[in-house]
């Protein structure tokens, strides 16, 4: 495999965008990452879009194929639409990577994009419950509210302190969203606002919860030798190397999974990250992590070994987890104050990652030079992982 790096980032605001078609909203930030990298679109050589819902909620599949059109990649271009619940963009990710660092082509995109806000709830709910075991647990009426208010249950039997750990989640993503232009709920919200909102599945609140999202982000990617003589252009801007970028699977019901306070599928994946790319938990300098949740976060981080075990709670209500503390956490806000548009948020986690390695966050995290981003689906049952560096790092 050869060295790849990502050349070009865009994203549409996350929110509401009930008037834009899917295809459309995906075309725009692909359009800006293009722009981004200097790359014009026939020299693209592969698409890969991360969508989940877009079939059930919008009656619109073929997604790539519309997107690749309205893009004018070239006919030799494969458009290629990937589903793995909530991990459909980083999936979409490690397809691009693979077939630029596979040598089948020089420059590639990843995309994702959701429309979720014209449905009501009560149909998002179900279309959502599309990435659980249909046969083993869609039959009790099972969630994913419901799913991690159970393991929130079990966290709080383990840790007394159990509600101020969640709370100090939601308030320092909220928080760092306020400075996010792409965050859907940036808020300097109290912990009394926070712990007296409506219970949506007990004991996990309103504001412990993502909202429902519509968004777009993509990403260019490229394999170094195929850059290098574009570096010397005017406002070139650096690539960000490509250090790893894995998938895994875990457990797809939930009778199938050993603890409910850790996902196997993100330890593995972590676990893989750190040997292909040669890193330890201590090289990397801030994580975009899954917290659909806000316990979620917790666990993710505890999985990705940036924090130690038992410890993620405690650490985020000291403030460690801020963008200035010794671990920073989702600085764009994160899920819960950013957005969750299902199939972007894996590569709008990478955006993010990007920007900020590129020093134009709006929350800097001082020298950062390797960051992580983490994405997972359903209840586990797919997990992407990837490490980021600066050149220079």
């Amino acid at each position: 495999m050869r060295p790849v790096s990502i050349v070009g980032i865009g994203s549409t605001r996350f929110g509401r965008h009930k008037e834009t078609p899917l295809d459309a909203l995906a075309a725009a930030a692909c359009r800006e990452a293009l722009a981004d990298a200097g790359i014009a679109a026939p020299e693209i050589g592969a698409l890969y879009l991360g969508n989940f819902i877009g079939g059930v909620l919008s009656g619109q599949e073929v997604l790539a194929g519309l997107v690749g059109h309205q893009l004018g990649l070239p006919l030799s271009a494969p458009c290629s639409k990937v589903e793995g619940a909530c991990a459909s963009g980083g999936i979409a990710f490690r397809q691009a990577w693979m077939s630029v660092a596979a040598g089948l082509c020089d420059f590639a995109i990843a995309a994702g994009v959701e429309k979720m806000s014209h449905a009501g709830t009560a149909r998002v709910t179900e279309a959502l419950n599309c990435a659980m075991d249909q046969q083993r647990d869609g039959p009790t009426g099972l969630s994913f509210p419901g799913y991690f208010g159970m393991a929130a249950r079990v966290y709080g039997e383990a840790h007394a302190e159990w509600r101020s750990h969640l709370t100090a989640v939601t308030r320092k993503n909220k928080a760092n969203g306020l400075k996010n232009p792409l965050a859907q709920m940036g808020e300097d919200v109290s912990a009394e606002t926070v712990e007296h909102s409506p219970l949506v599945a007990d004991p996990l609140r309103l504001y412990d919860c993502c909202p429902i999202s519509d968004g777009a982000a993509a990403v260019v990617i490229a394999a170094d030798e195929a850059v290098k003589e574009r570096l010397s252009r005017a406002g070139a801007k650096a690539p960000i190397r490509i250090a790893a970028t894995v998938q895994t699977r875990g457990a797809p019901d939930v009778a199938s999974i050993r603890n409910l306070l850790s996902f196997e599928a993100t330890v593995e994946a972590a676990r893989q990250a750190y040997r292909v790319s040669g890193l330890s938990p201590s090289d990397i300098d801030f994580v975009e992590l899954h917290d659909c949740f806000s316990l979620t976060e917790i666990l993710d981080a505890e999985d990705l070994g940036v924090v130690p075990r038992g410890m993620a709670g405690a650490w985020t209500r000291e403030g460690r987890t801020r963008p200035d503390g010794d671990m920073p956490i989702n600085v764009s806000g994160g899920l819960l104050a950013k957005g969750h548009p299902v199939g972007a948020t894996g590569v709008g986690q990478l955006y993010e990652a990007v920007r900020q390695l590129r020093g134009e966050h709006a929350n800097p995290v001082k020298d950062a030079a390797i960051g992580m981003t983490h994405n997972l689906g359903g209840a586990g049952v797919v997990c992407t992982v990837s490490i980021l560096k600066r050149a220079d790092a």
